[in-house]
């Protein structure tokens, strides 16, 4: 019998996890549960937990944490404040900075000492384990008890090579230090790679177990610092809203924040302000600059009776508001809710060298039992056998593991910055690799996302500059987007712009004034109805047509006559075709994505080369898009820069933001391109995936210099400085074969 369906939902804060395969085995854990499905993202450190009624949140909760783990029901946090308590409060990547920097300066006296027999004092041995301790005991303690944890559920992590590799080299140590040869005074390592059978009572490996823990902390801390970057997403958005508004009670104006307005209240919104939340206009007009929330390139007019969406930006007159729906009811919060369940539902990326571990770990530890049994089989003396059973686990640890990913990623992630590339961190990566839709944006990415004069049509007998000359007079007065893009080509020609006299501004409408002896109206048809004015045949088609294909047409006339149309539109970018034409070469198909019209979607779609388009979509709609192509089986990446974008480029399986776009879509995004060029979109999967593959050649020689010497360490014939050694060329190589990235040229 099935298990019954899951009924309700709980989100849980997961503590503990220091890999993703921690979120896999929790996840695991959960979903053997009847009427469970969870989904836990190492990432955000949450789990997202649908269950049924007989299913209670403290089972849920003792089921993790009989796993290992801890958990706790997630609380929305309050928006912070500058200098508020809990920004005192270390984070994450800040306490391992910390704890890597000791580490460090403790752990280079033990190196140059192990490695440099000038540098080996009398009873400098004894100096290295004062300094190796606290190394392996409170710098390594992460690691051991992730080991230890691991070890419980039968499983074997890069945590537990690491744990076990340096509490070998450290208790070996100790051992020939009280027990063995190596604490006598005047003891040095000698300067031999040789590979030959010596006294293992004598042997030191201090310097190996601090070189281990430093560098796998290293290779921590930049993981770190990089997933904490990943989770601001949220943050950012909500402080996209307005911090405090003009509220209107019982006809007196105050200044209050935002958080005590409640439904029914009316507020003020002068130009230039953001709208405080959803609400209605009761008075005024206006045009409101939308394009954060709903993409839309033109702006919105508005007139009393009409729905407004709070953080848009009020573009021209003052306006009353009513408050309509406030809090976590409103559409911006709704919109945090989209990215936070995105974010959470995205799939763990399993680390590749954990991968590998997993199956490597009960390898080594057999082959170092066996060489035990072996050493003790064939009469030898007890610390021959435990010294080569000792060295295998040594050896087979290498700290070149620890550095394979960050050095790969801040070589590639430095040379993606020289090139407007941006790459937040090693699950960005994997995804490159599988990738075969790319959505993309239309407004800010594909187009400029700003309102320009794509066309001046003058009537029969008008010249051309004249029109243009006379229409900037006059919309010089406005600051309505359309009348800025007006005026911002009359510049560019260097059309001398006249005085307006007379101004007017029809909300919604147009404009009119006086510009010398001419009595000038601008605006749509409607205002010059009110005028008696009628369009010329070809006038009036030009107009159709500038319609039919989704731009703004404004119609110029003076002294009565109409003179000519202006079209406006949101022009593409230049680069653009050439990008997807890119796209194509990688064998990606590129899908146009907006809230925008149709018409307008299809326009700017053949302009580049678009063959899918999907039109007149809302933000939510966004990222049901993104399931739907993911439900058929499609790899998809999002390109977006806008608010409307965020939900939709955390769900996709790699998401890039515009760098010219939003906080939010930039936070919630993979990867940002900086230089606002539709061609960094083929370049960073490029960069992305030659990263990657730098990343695995790391990774196989990581272990390749080491596994190459197990042997040695089983037959007895691994030394101390051959053990530095092999840790010393397999750093060396990883971080050479790193530095290659630097010549990727795009």
């Amino acid at each position: 019998m099935s298990a019954p369906a899951p009924e309700r939902s709980i989100e849980l804060d997961i503590g503990g996890m220091t890999c993703a395969s921690c979120a896999s085995r929790i996840e695991k854990k959960l979903n053997r549960m009847d009427g469970v499905t969870a989904t836990v993202n190492y990432a955000t450190e949450k789990a997202k937990v649908h269950f049924a009624e007989s299913v209670t949140p403290d089972e849920l909760i003792a089921k993790v944490v009989d796993t290992g783990y801890t958990a706790t029901v997630h609380q929305p946090e309050p928006l912070k404040t500058a200098g508020s308590e809990a920004d005192s409060v270390p984070s994450a990547a800040q306490q391992l900075r910390y704890r890597l920097l000791v580490t460090l300066s403790l752990a280079v006296p033990v190196i140059a000492m192990g490695m440099i027999p000038a540098l080996q004092f009398t009873n400098w041995q004894w100096l290295s384990l004062t300094l190796t301790a606290p190394i392996v005991v409170w710098g390594g303690a992460q690691f051991h008890r992730a080991a230890w944890i691991n070890a419980r559920h039968g499983a074997a992590t890069m945590d537990t090579l690491i744990s076990l590799g340096s509490l070998a080299a450290f208790a070996w140590s100790v051992y020939a230090l009280f027990f063995g040869d190596a604490g006598m005074p005047g003891m040095k390592h000698p300067f031999s790679f040789a590979i030959e059978r010596g006294n293992s009572s004598s042997a030191l490996y201090f310097e190996v177990a601090a070189t281990l823990i430093t560098a796998i902390l290293a290779g921590r801390y930049f993981e770190t610092r990089s997933k904490e970057k990943a989770g601001s997403a949220l943050r950012a958005l909500l402080e996209l809203g307005a911090k405090d508004v003009s509220v209107l009670r019982d006809g007196v104006e105050s200044r209050i924040p935002v958080g005590e307005l409640r439904v029914g209240d009316r507020f003020l919104v002068r130009p230039g302000e953001k709208i405080a939340t959803d609400g209605v206009v009761t008075h005024g007009s206006s045009a409101l600059d939308m394009s954060m929330l709903t993409g839309e390139s033109v702006p919105v007019e508005v007139s009393p009776g009409d729905p407004v969406v709070g953080a848009t930006v009020n573009a021209g007159g003052l306006l009353t508001v009513r408050a309509t729906r406030v809090g976590s009811d409103t559409q911006l919060a709704q919109m945090a809710a989209l990215v936070e369940e995105a974010q959470n539902g995205k799939a763990p990326v399993q680390r590749l060298a954990d991968q590998i571990a997993g199956g490597f770990v009960p390898i080594v530890i057999a082959i170092s039992v066996a060489a035990l049994g072996f050493w003790l089989g064939t009469g030898a003396a007890a610390s021959t056998a435990f010294g080569a059973a000792v060295a295998v686990l040594i050896i087979a640890c290498p700290c070149a593991l620890g550095l394979a990913t960050p050095t790969a990623l801040l070589v590639g992630t430095g040379r993606g910055a020289q090139l407007g590339i941006l790459i937040k961190g090693p699950q960005v990566l994997e995804s490159t690799r599988r990738i075969d839709t790319v959505v993309l944006d239309k407004t800010g990415t594909v187009t400029t996302g700003r309102m320009t004069l794509a066309e001046t049509i003058p009537a029969d007998g008008v010249d051309a500059d004249e029109l243009l000359t006379v229409a900037a007079a006059v919309e010089h007065g406005s600051e309505h987007p359309v009348a800025k893009a007006v005026v911002a080509v009359a510049h560019q020609r260097e059309l001398p712009v006249e005085r307006v006299e007379q101004f007017v501004s029809h909300g919604g409408k147009g404009v009119q004034g006086l510009v010398g002896e001419r009595a000038v109206v601008i605006g749509r048809t409607e205002l010059l109805e009110d005028w008696s004015i009628t369009l010329p045949e070809s006038l009036a088609e030009a107009k159709i047509q500038a319609e039919r294909a989704g731009k703004t047409a404004i119609v110029v006339a003076w002294d009565g006559v109409a003179r000519g149309v202006l079209v406006i539109a949101d022009a593409v970018k230049p680069t653009s075709a050439q990008a997807i034409s890119e796209m194509r070469a990688l064998g990606l198909t590129p899908v146009l994505l907006t809230g925008d019209n149709a018409a307008t979607a299809r326009t700017v779609a053949d302009a580049v080369g678009i063959h899918e388009v999907i039109a007149e979509v809302l933000p939510s709609d966004k990222l049901d898009v993104v399931k739907q192509l993911q439900d058929r089986g499609k790899v998809v990446a999002m390109v977006g820069d806008g608010v409307n974008d965020a939900a939709a480029l955390a769900q996709a399986d790699l998401g890039l933001a515009m760098g010219a776009g939003t906080d939010v879509a930039i936070q919630a995004a993979d990867i940002t391109l900086v230089r606002d060029d539709l061609r960094s979109v083929p370049t960073s999967i490029r960069l992305s995936r030659a990263t990657l593959r730098t990343i695995k050649g790391n990774l196989f020689w990581a272990f390749g210099y080491n596994v190459a010497a197990i042997p040695l360490a089983a037959a007895g014939l691994l030394n101390p400085m051959l053990a530095g050694a092999a840790m010393a060329l397999s750093s060396v190589f990883v971080v050479s074969n790193s530095l290659r990235l630097r010549r990727f040229k795009g």
